[in-house]
């Protein structure tokens, strides 16, 4: 498969796929990269689409970067490469994973994507924090006292969990269709029927799923997902 590395105002970037008028922005998650677009591409080439992705902070070729992989940074480069994909390309749609999504669902509800996938999509960050306050025995006092503590996932910081408490996401107007994995310890299933029903998306539950989706017969799952969708 056709693929061409780019950089976009500095982000490593890869447009994937022969020529089209339509693409799909793909936004991977925590611990991947932009490689990781190979699935959907051939899936979405197959029906008359390029793929292009990139690097988030610290991911990818950007591991080393001073830059953290948070909301702030993570919407300032959405931006970059979503005003990039809208001038080169005619139609644009998109696909995110896990907290990839819940960059997006805060920087891309005013821009006129066609449809979009969300895979085991952080929602609700300010319910992923609070589970993470209970896993790591943390109280809201100490986070606040402390600012920053280190945790085997992330470093938990407060301005971080004042932004999703202040920052539930309202508005979501794009077609969206939604994988969400029945054993996801990240997000609870009433907060994705929520959203779901709040904003008219199509919900496909794999029951015995986690949500890194990455056990065997997981990649078929998400497949025969993609190809119903795309």
């Amino acid at each position: 498969m056709k693929r061409t590395r780019i950089e976009i105002d500095g982000i490593p970037a890869i447009v994937w796929g022969e020529k089209s008028d339509k693409v799909y922005l793909f936004v991977h998650g925590k611990m991947s990269s932009k490689e990781s677009a190979g699935g959907l591409a051939e899936i979405a080439e197959a029906k008359g689409y390029q793929t292009i992705s990139f690097d988030l902070p610290q991911h990818g070729e950007r591991t080393h970067e001073d830059r953290r992989c948070d909301i702030w940074n993570g919407m300032h480069d959405l931006s970059i490469i979503g005003d990039y994909a809208f001038s080169v390309w005619k139609e644009v749609s998109l696909y995110a994973c896990s907290l990839g999504a819940y960059f997006c669902l805060n920087t891309y509800d005013k821009l006129d994507i066609k449809k979009c996938l969300f895979q085991s999509p952080i929602i609700d960050m300010e319910y992923l924090i609070k589970q993470m306050m209970i896993w790591y025995d943390i109280s809201e006092e100490r986070l606040y006292t402390e600012k920053e503590i280190n945790t085997p996932i992330d470093i938990m910081s407060w301005k971080y969990y004042k932004y999703a408490k202040e920052h539930p996401i309202s508005v979501w107007s794009i077609k969206t269709s939604i994988l969400f994995a029945g054993k996801d310890t990240f997000q609870s299933t009433e907060v994705i029927n929520d959203f779901a029903d709040r904003f008219g998306c199509k919900l496909t539950v794999a029951e015995n799923s986690d949500h890194p989706f990455m056990a065997q017969g997981d990649a078929d799952i998400v497949d025969k997902w993609l190809l119903e969708n795309l």
